[in-house]
């Protein structure tokens, strides 16, 4: 396969096939809108994944998974800053804090996490480190990428109706002034009412991702859930001055202009 290419010219799906297929041992590093992702693999298997913009240790993957609580992980990076993963999952385990199958089933969240994350990425840059492979401190895993691929797939056919649904993200949203739906009877997510509660015309659909921690995917799903609702309403936000754009004809020479009159006149006339 080819060691470095454009998201343009090979999805995140066709890359996980060849890797698949091939077996191959390494690591793909994709440098995406805003963000980059390394993820390694071992024989065609999932190993490891990691954010650029998350932290990576497993103290941080599970406070994220909710196994660690804020003051334990606190704790947790002021004492054992030194240590590897794999070093302080032995600590949790014989302390008998966490379980094995707690950190393997965090870490698998993780891992596959990332990769759904970087399966909605259409622009960017990748590489294939043929051998690459994370630090040995490390916890690495194998995981099958068969339903990872089958998954980002479903993900990028939604991801691409709900662009089209939504093609920016740069506007605001308001409460509908008539709610389309009876509100007693709206049951929202977390993730709805995490958004709800940011919902304001100087808060643009953009902003409202970066303080959620919520994907381009996640937010646009969430969006369009809440306005086939009838909840809230697209608005240009407030603040925000748009500049009205006259379009200029480009400049052409006498002999061009001629010729541009000549197939108009031709068009008209088998009109």
């Amino acid at each position: 396969m080819a060691l470095k290419g454009n998201l343009r010219d090979f999805s995140i799906n066709q890359l996980l096939n060849l890797i698949n297929l091939a077996r191959k041992t390494g690591t793909l590093v994709v440098e995406g809108p805003g963000d980059s992702a390394w993820v390694s693999f071992r024989e065609g298997k999932l190993a490891y994944a990691r954010m650029g913009s998350d932290e990576d240790d497993l103290a941080a993957i599970l406070h994220r998974s909710r196994k660690l609580s804020r003051s334990h992980y606190s704790t947790i990076k002021a004492r054992a800053a030194n240590m590897s993963d794999k070093e302080l999952g032995l600590l949790l385990i014989n302390a008998n804090y966490i379980s094995q199958e707690d950190i393997l089933a965090s870490l698998r969240s993780e891992f596959v996490g990332v990769l759904h994350r970087i399966f909605t990425w259409v622009e960017g840059l990748f590489r294939f480190g043929d051998g690459e492979m994370p630090p040995d401190g490390k916890i690495t895993l194998q995981i099958g990428l068969e339903n990872i691929i089958i998954e980002g797939s479903r993900r990028l056919r939604e991801w691409e109706q709900l662009q089209d649904e939504l093609p920016s993200l740069d506007i605001a949203l308001k409460f509908a002034d008539r709610p389309g739906a009876n509100l007693r009877n709206v049951n929202l997510s977390v993730e709805e009412w995490r958004v709800v509660s940011y919902i304001d015309p100087k808060n643009t659909i953009k902003q409202i991702a970066s303080t959620t921690k919520m994907n381009d995917l996640e937010i646009r799903r969430v969006v369009y859930g809440l306005l086939q609702a009838g909840l809230v309403e697209l608005i240009r936000p407030e603040g925000v001055v748009f500049e009205r754009r006259i379009p200029s004809m480009p400049a052409v020479g006498a002999e061009e202009q001629k010729s541009l009159v000549n197939r108009i006149i031709k068009r008209i006339r088998t009109l």
